[in-house]
């Protein structure tokens, strides 16, 4: 899944023009991401805890939300997901979690906590913080509505 998420940022990041054809199967697919993104985004969570370094639905909730910044960051998508019913939400609630979770445990969440002496950065959940104001942002983006909920 993590692999299928991967090629798919892919293709979304992608500047070159899509079809009509193509935007739909976009959206179809936003929406699917978008569905599983909130069924999935409280397995990061787990993550500060030691042993679940590796869990495989954090991962994959991890990809998620990459792939749906990407997905807002490209004006033709951005509506669609604006008016996502919970997304935003969602997106704030977990923001809020990751926050009260890193105070709590070692915050593996942020690259300033995530980095001792010269090592380099492999957590998986570095910069999940950072990647989920970047799509509380780009949900707001000239959005008034969305802009009020936050």
């Amino acid at each position: 899944r993590v692999t299928l998420l991967e090629l798919m940022m892919v293709k979304v990041s992608e500047k070159n023009p899509v079809s009509s054809e193509e935007m739909n199967v976009f959206v179809r697919h936003a929406d699917f991401l978008a569905d599983c993104f909130q069924e999935k985004c409280g397995a990061v969570l787990k993550l500060t805890a030691a042993a679940a370094a590796e869990d495989e639905e954090a991962l994959v909730t991890i990809r998620l939300l990459d792939v749906l910044c990407e997905m807002t960051s490209n004006s033709s998508q951005l509506e669609h997901l604006q008016a996502f019913p919970g997304l935003l939400e969602t997106a704030v609630d977990t923001l809020r979690l990751t926050h009260l979770a890193g105070k709590q445990a070692v915050n593996i969440f942020t690259a300033t906590h995530a980095v001792t002496g010269q090592e380099e950065i492999s957590h998986p959940a570095v910069g999940f913080k950072s990647h989920l104001i970047r799509l509380i942002g780009n949900l707001c983006y000239k959005n008034k509505e969305n802009q009020d909920k936050v």
